[in-house]
């Protein structure tokens, strides 16, 4: 959780990026990427040479070399220690704004290059485009003051940037809330073995739930030097087709300590995508309500639904890109569980003839907003190729710890932390003694039978019974509650009553015409 003191640092940016002509929000947080960046490789050249003094050497591979360092095309260069934040952050506004906009944006555009590292590979399209030389000294003197000694400050710092872009509602860009991304990662289980893919990325709030469930369950594997690299490189995966979008989302990896995420520009669905059975677990909330040509779609994903839908597209695309066994959780519009298209048919059927459909999650309709009030659900799936649904576990949330209009206010109704528990127990059901990634130990005792409960299990033969229909209500058993009510005579009494006070109130009102 950000603190008070960073939480007023970042109004004070957000107002002067706005106050000198940046008011795009998505802008604004590139910008502030870009120096925090520049921050970020000074405190750890810094602590580099720090350490190398300790132990007697040089730094090895210095960001900042010895010499000078000059753009390609340009006429003269300057001294690489000049670049260091903690020498410019002193001059004076002019001659700041200069050496930031000539020298050190230019230069960060550069590093890695040739290393492969996902943030110098979509720096290439990057512009610096903060006005003015005040507008820029107001900045560098926030983000220095800001406490950002270690990597989970500087995140949070970011994730409280990305909120801006999410409240803000335009662009079309808006983050999956946190706490969300949380649950389903919780749900998922990812262990240091898996590959975590999300198609649809956007600013990485799956890839990072994933890292942070993976710190806080396996520190003493982490501190193994060959698990570690693999954490910070392949572990996670991602794509995204906005190349904005992805030099945040290299970024916000980055703040949370993974150095070179294996992120790419691509558009997930297409053709041009050949990645299939490469990861274990997808976390993601693809895009919706959108439609795009079938003639671009590859052609592995149209033989499960044929369709233009990308919300029913994806759905196919993680069916293609899992191995057998790995596990999906993603968000889906509430229309993907009970639409009546041939399309819709046909990817709810793959996941239940074909694959192994745990589990459907009912999301209440204002957990997107402020932004969106659109109902969506969680579809949970294993994939096998060969089968495998038996019951499905089905829960309606009605509450996520936050009020569910506008303002999204913390409350104390959370269904959360339940709809964990249950979970992990309703999927281990029919897997004890088999070898399976999950730690939950069964809880005999709980009963997923009561259809009057928020939490209950169909099985898979009243699902096709019902055109594989995924609704909650389609299976909720409404109990009948007999009330008590007043005879005829009385409620006709009551009728004439208020007719006749009706027809008074309404002669005095033509009486004042």
């Amino acid at each position: 959780m950000i603190s008070d003191d960073l939480k007023k640092s970042i109004d004070r940016i957000w107002d002067t990026l706005w106050a000198g002509g940046l008011t795009n929000p998505l802008t604004d947080v590139e910008q502030i990427t870009y120096l925090l960046f520049m921050k970020l490789i000074d405190d750890n050249e810094t602590r580099a040479e720090k350490n190398a003094a300790i132990l007697g050497g040089d730094v090895i591979d210095p960001i900042f070399k010895k010499g000078v360092w000059k753009p390609e095309g340009a006429a003269n260069g300057v001294a690489y220690d000049s670049l260091r934040w903690k020498n410019f952050c002193h001059k004076s506004p002019d001659k700041m704004l200069s050496l930031v906009r000539e020298y050190v944006f230019p230069f960060i555009k550069t590093l890695g290059k040739g290393k492969d590292t996902a943030f110098s590979a979509f720096m290439a399209d990057a512009v610096f485009l903060i006005p003015t030389a005040n507008v820029l000294v107001t900045l560098v003197d926030e983000i220095s003051a800001m406490d950002l000694n270690n990597k989970d400050a500087m995140g949070d710092v970011y994730e409280e940037l990305l909120n801006r872009v999410a409240s803000s509602g335009t662009n079309g860009q808006f983050r999956t809330p946190r706490h969300i991304t949380e649950m389903i990662i919780e749900m998922l289980e990812p262990t240091l073995d898996d590959t975590v893919m999300d198609p649809a990325m956007g600013s990485a709030g799956f890839l990072l739930s994933a890292i942070s469930f993976a710190k806080k369950r396996y520190p003493q594997q982490l501190k193994k030097a060959a698990t570690l690299k693999r954490f910070k490189s392949s572990f996670v995966n991602g794509f995204d087709t906005d190349p904005t979008m992805l030099r945040i989302g290299a970024m916000n990896l980055m703040l949370h300590g993974i150095e070179s995420p294996s992120i790419a520009y691509r558009d997930s669905v297409s053709e041009d995508n050949t990645d299939r059975a490469c990861c274990t677990v997808i976390a993601a909330n693809p895009p919706f309500t959108g439609t795009i040509f079938q003639d671009s779609v590859a052609k592995d994903i149209l033989a499960i639904t044929k369709t233009g839908k990308t919300e029913l597209l994806f759905l196919s695309l993680f069916v293609r890109l899992l191995k057998i066994g790995g596990r999906c959780g993603s968000i889906v519009p509430q229309g993907v569980l009970f639409g009546s298209s041939s399309a819709h048919l046909a990817i709810r059927k793959e996941l239940v003839e074909h694959q192994r459909l745990i589990g459907v999650l009912s999301l209440p309709s204002g957990v997107f907003q402020p932004y969106s009030g659109v109902a969506t659900a969680v579809l949970f799936f294993q994939k096998t190729d060969n089968g495998g649904t038996e019951d499905v576990w089905f829960y309606d949330m009605k509450a996520d710890g936050l009020s569910l209009d506008q303002k999204r206010e913390k409350i104390k109704e959370n269904d959360i932390p339940n709809i964990i528990n249950r979970y992990n127990e309703w999927k281990m059901r029919g897997l004890e003694g088999e070898g399976h990634p999950w730690s939950v130990e069964l809880d005999k005792s709980i009963v997923f039978t009561d259809r009057k409960a928020k939490c209950f299990t169909v099985p898979k033969a009243e699902i096709v019974a019902n055109n594989y229909d995924l609704s909650f209500n389609k299976y909720r058993e409404v109990e009948q509650v007999k009330e008590d009510l007043p005879p005829v005579k009385d409620l006709v009494r009551q009728i004439e009553k208020l007719t006749a006070d009706f027809d008074k109130g309404f002669a005095a009102l033509k009486g004042t015409l």
